[in-house]
């Protein structure tokens, strides 16, 4: 048993602390999206995952029932959108789901909580306020994605 967990607890660290690939954004990109305007007739869905719990796991995430990307760790994704209701789910162990109704002219923010999952990471959804949203970008870099 001994010789189990001492094989276990490297891999667990290394599943836990590693860091998952995920095509990025140029950083001019990036750059703009952190300038956070939206067009008067559109509004602006951020996702972002600013944990490093969970780093070697990339999340796929849809929205509206088409694959939009993963996320890795410290990276977010930005969708203009017609406004209306939206669905986001996010594909890990669990299917978190996120619905919005959005207006135009406005942003939109979705935190991507990285859970222990039992074989891999699970996720939770959570709309959060502008300030909280748009500090939570900040700390990341604009992974790319199908929108």
């Amino acid at each position: 048993m001994k010789k189990l967990a001492l094989t276990l607890i490297p891999f667990l660290f290394l599943l836990l602390g590693g860091c998952a690939s995920v095509s990025m954004t140029s950083l001019d990109a990036d750059r703009q999206a952190k300038e956070f305007a939206v067009a008067d007739d559109k509004s602006n869905i951020y996702l972002y995952r600013n944990e490093m719990f969970g780093g070697a796991i990339a999340m796929p995430v849809s929205l509206d029932g088409r694959m939009a990307g993963r996320t890795g760790p410290e990276t977010f994704f930005l969708w203009e959108v017609e406004p209306g209701q939206h669905e986001v789910v996010s594909h890990t162990e669990n299917e978190a789901r996120l619905t919005l109704t959005t207006e135009a002219g406005r942003n939109y923010f979705i935190w991507q909580e990285v859970k222990m999952g039992m074989w891999t990471a699970r996720s939770q959804l959570h709309e959060v306020s502008e300030e909280e949203g748009r500090a939570g970008v900040q700390e990341c870099k604009r992974a790319d994605s199908a929108f």
